[in-house]
Order: structure tokens, then sequence, then C-alpha cells
């Protein structure tokens, strides 16, 4: 198929104005499917491999060539920021194509909004919140707006694979399919993914369809890494430490000379070079962007600092956004995982990663966001480790994080290996969601009726029918659900308050937060109120509060000098695959050397391996830590050594996890090694009943809505969709 001369005279002319040399690979692959089948598509590759071009140009031809009788095509995307973004190229795409585009969330304009109800056509961008709200609200309208949709597109579906806003999303799809008669082909588009099998079958969701997934050849491309790590001595004694440039400098601790020389460092690295800093926290990427103001300030540097998180204002982060994609402006933005999805910022020098990504899959998301446009990827990874210099603590010497994050390089650069994504099969927050929202669309229906609308949706197939009943009885007890003299349901009288409320529509969680203003200038939110004359950090500024409306939560401040902090009640979650956990081990078994470390980080590796190799950690199951004290290292995943855990106590055996990301158990037994390790061989190898596990009362997969979910419901959710005894007992064989 010669695919240029197949697509539309305005696409053809847009190429030629843009100077292309040719279609990519991905695009060619994407015109072949689209034109030359019926089935859905998925295109997964890196950031900036022309996947969007590849998904529009042949939908975009199909709707020039046979123009659709109301709205042609849904964008869904899980930003406003993306399809803004997404808006502006489109509009030039589409100027000599009579193709309308009109973008749909809760900024958009309300005036092409009610214009396009009243006459659909053309391409609709919207989120999965506002689908659903054009659903449950304007359920009349879609039946015009939709009755001859040929395509949805659904960018970033790594993201939404790994959230609740997915299943909302495919519900949603689905149930708008049965309202309309309509089949839209689906067209996914992802980064890089661990299993695309998965994603497919994801994509499919409700449809009856096969998806294509094209394989194209990108070709080998070179990565610039380079690891550095800093050093802070808990006790104060002189010491001899190397600087950032090798050379040795006798320094008197201060406790925190290696926090000083890592700021100094990034400063001097970031310096007329356009770059993201990323780290794993809001607070962190305030409290280093506060830093290299400050020392930029110093040095009479220009201010080029600038802040990206969800609790900056969305007028800021769009003038980032703008200010990052000119090529004359080398600005410098901290950021957390807002700048990992596909928003266009231009041609970065550089990408700066503060600690280890949380997984493989962030890193791989990371290292996209730079080298775009032909550069080179070059990415960064820094480390600032606190000494314990006479730790009593066998382990304690070892960084965790630091031999994590060689094990995430070496998957990713090497095997392009990214973890897969986990169905949410029993996601009865989202049951509860949809039940709701079907009710206020729909209005009263019989329980049989309610069951078989909402059990049929393909996120839910799962779910046994007596499960919805408990459900559904729970309900009606609490007054979520109402029963009529029919014997229908309706929505009770305290579900009345959660379906009319402004945030029913959002399946995520979000604290409640208060507004930060600068006179008339929102500069973002916070999640706790700072009483008058405190300062903190936002936005990479400091603030001093000045007054505060506590009925409006509203916080009005003004800009002073120096470098604050600021907290948020959000806890770092991290999950660790047993193929991850398995690379680390391999790390300390291994001699390799890695030419990406530094001199500094090159010896921490050899002393790290010196004390695992030692420790007799890499061989034996058990390792005594103390008397009656062990750690136990199955070097499985986080869900089957939490497997493990609740298996152990189980048989009255106290352990725990030590810390989040941990990588073992640490446990009480006042027999030896030998003993412990044949004991708990015998337990995984034993009949476990997973439902008499000792689980904490509360225990649950985190999820907006569990309030209203009966306790035995969120016990079994956790059960079948996070313990894996199979796996923990195939690490065992």
């Amino acid at each position: 198929m010669d695919v240029f001369n197949r697509l539309a005279p305005f696409i053809q002319e847009y190429i030629y104005q843009n100077k292309w040399e040719e279609l990519r690979g991905i695009q060619v692959a994407a015109c072949e499917a689209i034109f030359g089948g019926g089935g859905n598509l998925l295109l997964s590759s890196g950031t900036a491999s022309g996947k969007t071009e590849a998904a529009f140009l042949p939908v975009l031809t199909e709707l020039y060539e046979n123009p659709s009788k109301s709205v042609g095509v849904i964008y869904i995307s899980p930003l406003k920021a993306l399809i803004n973004d997404q808006f502006k190229r489109l509009e030039q795409l589409l100027i000599d194509s009579n193709i309308p585009v009109v973008k749909w969330h809760g900024d958009a304009s309300q005036t092409k909004k009610n214009a396009l109800v009243k006459n659909p056509e053309g391409l609709l961008q919207i989120t999965p919140e506002s689908l659903e709200s054009l659903l449950t609200n304007k359920r009349g309208a879609c039946l015009q707006m939709f009755s001859d949709l040929r395509f949805v597109i659904i960018d970033e579906v790594h993201h939404f694979m790994r959230d609740a806003r997915g299943i909302q999303l495919l519900c949603v799809l689905e149930r708008l399919q049965k309202l309309t008669g309509v089949m839209p082909r689906r067209i996914g588009l992802s980064a890089t993914l661990g299993d695309v099998s998965l994603a497919q079958a994801w994509l499919n969701t409700g449809t009856g369809r096969d998806c294509v997934a094209p394989v194209t050849d990108e070709g080998k491309k070179r990565v610039r890494l380079h690891v550095e790590r800093f050093v802070n001595y808990s006790d104060k004694r002189d010491f001899v430490e190397r600087d950032g440039s090798g050379n040795v400098v006798n320094v008197s601790g201060d406790g925190d000379i290696g926090v000083r020389e890592h700021y100094e460092y990034l400063f001097k690295m970031t310096l007329d070079k356009k770059t993201i800093i990323f780290t794993n926290s809001r607070e962190e990427t305030e409290f280093v962007m506060a830093n290299l103001r400050e020392i930029a300030m110093r040095n009479k540097a220009p201010d080029i600092y600038r802040v990206h998180h969800g609790n900056v204002s969305a007028l800021i982060r769009e003038t980032t956004e703008d200010e990052m994609k000119s090529d004359d402006e080398k600005t410098v933005t901290g950021a957390t995982v807002t700048l990992e999805l596909g928003i266009d910022i231009g041609s970065l020098d550089q990408a700066v990663q503060v600690g280890a990504p949380l997984n493989v899959s962030s890193f791989a998301q990371r290292l996209g966001r730079c080298g775009r446009r032909g550069q080179t990827p070059q990415l960064l990874f820094t480390f600032v480790e606190s000494i314990r210099i006479n730790s009593s603590d066998t382990l304690g010497p070892i960084n965790w994080e630091f031999i994590r994050t060689i094990a995430i390089i070496e998957l990713y650069t090497k095997e392009r290996w990214l973890e897969p994504i986990y169905p949410h099969n029993h996601a009865y927050n989202l049951l509860y969601h949809q039940t709701m929202s079907h009710l206020k669309s729909c209005g009263e229906l019989s329980p049989a009726a309610l069951a078989q609308a909402v059990l049929a949706l393909g996120c839910f197939r799962h779910i046994p029918q007596d499960d919805y009943r408990a459900l559904l009885a729970h309900l009606i007890d609490t007054e979520q659900l109402e029963r009529t003299e029919r014997g229908g349901l309706l929505i009770g009288r305290e579900g009345e308050k959660i379906v009319n409320s402004h945030k029913f529509l959002t399946v995520f969680i979000a604290p409640e937060y208060l507004l930060v203003k600068d006179e008339n200038r929102t500069i973002g939110t916070v999640d706790k109120v700072y009483p008058v004359g405190i300062r903190f950090a936002l936005a990479g500024l400091t603030w001093e509060t000045v007054d505060v409306n506590e009925k409006s939560k509203v916080i009005f401040v003004k800009r002073v000098p120096g470098i604050s902090v600021v907290d948020w009640d959000v806890d770092f979650e991290a999950e660790l695959h047993t193929v991850l956990v398995r690379k680390i081990r391999a790390i300390l078994q291994s001699d390799e050397a890695y030419p990406y470390l530094s001199i500094r980080c090159a010896e921490r590796l050899a002393e790290i391996r010196y004390i695992a190799r030692n420790s007799g950690i890499l061989e034996n199951l058990v390792t005594p830590l103390s008397e009656k004290k062990y750690a136990v290292f199955p070097w499985v995943g986080t869900r089957q050594l939490l497997t493990l855990h609740y298996a152990l106590l189980r048989r009255g055996i106290k352990n725990k996890l030590p810390w989040i990301t941990c990588v073992y158990l640490e446990l009480i037994y006042e027999g030896d090694a030998g003993e412990l390790e044949q004991l708990i061989r015998d337990i995984v190898r034993s009949d476990i009943d997973l439902y008499d596990l000792p689980l904490p009362d509360n225990v649950q997969v985190k999820g907006k809505y569990n309030e209203f979910i009966p306790t035995g419901l969120l016990r079994k959710q956790f059960i079948e969709d996070f313990l894996d005894l199979d796996g923990l007992r195939e690490a065992f064989t």
C-alpha cells in the first residue's frame, strides 16, 4: 500500500509544509491497519516516536472521505493539559479539512460545547470524567452526539491500565455502546509496554474484537547515563572526601555536607541546559528547586527554575510548559509524575532523577522525556546518603535504593523489560460508582435489571452475582440506595449527597485542598492550614501566610525570601516486581562494572557487594541478624513477600517488612536458622487458605468510595487482586 498517497489531500499538504522527510514505521503500520482492517489497534512505542500522528492521519482521512452524521472521533486523555496541547496541533492539521475539533473539559468553552450538542460533528477531545458526565447527565443528547461514532482514540493507555480511571473509562465506553447501538473501533496509544497482550485485552474489553499491535523496528538508540553520589556523615568528625570533580578536600563534618555538595553539583550540571529534574515527591521537588534558586541568586545567575506538579496552579504549569517548548529558554523544571506523560515540552538537553526511580516503567517514561527530535537521551542520577559510621546492623550499610537503580537501568537498557500491569478484577469501589452513575442516568431499576446492566460490563466479569447482591444489600442498609414500593431501586438519601457532589465523577482519591493566593493570583493548593506568619514552599518559592479564610478554604500569602519546606499527607507508594528483585540479587552476585557509575558510586557498589556476600543473604533463605532476629530473603516481589508475611503470622511467627520497598522480611524466632528455614519452606508448601490469613481489619486495596463497600468485599479484593500465593510458591521450587 502506498500509504502517503492514500492519505487525505489536506494531510499530504500538511506533511509537505512541515517538511517531513518520510512517514515513520509506526505511522505506516497504523495506516495499513486502519485502512486494511476492522479491528482495534494498539500503538506502543517510545515518547516522540510519532504515535499520535500515526493514529490521527488514517482516522482523519477516513472521516474526510466519509463524513460522519455525528461526532466521528473521540480522543480521550487523562490530562486536560494533554488535551490542550493536542488541540493546538490538531487545529493546525485540520485548517483545510472542514473537520471541526472541540475540546471538552472543565476549563473549555461552554459556548463551543453547547454548539457541539446542537450540531455534533468532527472530533471531540475529552477526559473520562467529562465523558461520564455527558452520559450520566445528558443521556438523550448522547444518542444524537454519538449515533455515528467511528473511532475512539485512547491516549496514555499504560496510565489508564494502572488506574481506577481506566476501569471508569472502559465502563463508560461500553455503556455508550449499549446506549447508541454503535461500536466504534478503539485505538490505544501507549509508551513501551512490558506485556503487550495485557494491553490488547484491556483495550478490547466490551468490544468482542481482536486488536492488532504492529511491531516496528525503532532501531537501537544510544543513551547517555551517569550516576553520582554524595555523602552525609551522621557524626561530627573530620574526614576526607572528594568533590564532584574527583578532587580531594578536607572537610570538618557538619552532617549535611553531602546535601550542600549535591545542590551545588545540580546547579553546575543544569546551568545553561534545558532540564527536567524528577523526584519522587512534591516535597522533594519544592526543596530541590528552592535550593537551586538560592544558589543561582548567590552566583548572580538568572532565575530559570520552575516547579511542575499537581498542586501548582494550572496557569503556572501551562506557563512552564510554554517556556520549556521555547528553544531560547534554558529552563530547569522540577517535576514529579506530571511530566512523565506525553505533553509536548520541546527538545530537552537532559533529565535528572534524584534518588531511585519507582520502577522500570517510570524510568522508561522519564528517559523518554529527553532525547527528543534526534538528540541522544541523557539522564543523570544523583543520590545523597546519610552514612552511619558505626552501624551495628549487618544490613544497615546496604543502600537498596542505589542497587535498585542499577537493576532498573540494566533491565531496561539491556533487556527492554518493563513491569506487566496487573488487571483490577475485583474493583468493588468502581462497581459502586458505576451502580450509582447508572441509576442517576436511568432512574429506578429493578435489582435484576440493574445487575444485568452493571455486571455485564466487561470490567466486572469476574465479580459473581452473590457479591453484587451483598453490595446492594449493604447500600440499602446504609441509605445509599432506596427500595421502592414496586421493589425497584433508586438512589437513597445518603447516596444523593454523593452523586450530586461535583466530586462524584472523579474515581481517584483527591485530598481536601486549600487554595493558596497571592492577592488575586492563584499559586496552587496545599492540604493543611498554615497559620498566619508561618512560611511554606509552593511552586518553587517561599510564601508567608498573611490571612486564612477557612470557610472558603483559601490561604492568602505574600512572597518572602529564603528556603522553606512544605509537606503533603500522601504516602510514598511503590511495588517491586520479582524480576526486578532478582536482578538486584544478580547485581550483588556479579563482579560486572557499570560504565555509567561515577568513581564514588563504583566504590560504593564494591562495598555493598562485599557486605552482601559476607552476610550470606545471597545464598541463604535465612540470615541471622542478632540472637533471635533473622532476615528472610526469598528474593520475590512485593506481592509475594506480603503473602509470605501473612502466612508466617498465621503460624504465629512475628515478622515485618522493615520499609515500604523492602526486599526481605525481619522476624523474631527462638530456634536456629536451619530450623527456621525448614519451617518457612514447609509453610509455603502447605495448604494455605488465603481467606484464613490474619489480615488487618482495615486491609484493602486503596480506592475512592471504599467507605461504601462491605469490609468482607474489600478483604476479598485485597486477597484476589494483590496477594500472590502461586508466585511465592514458584520462587521456592
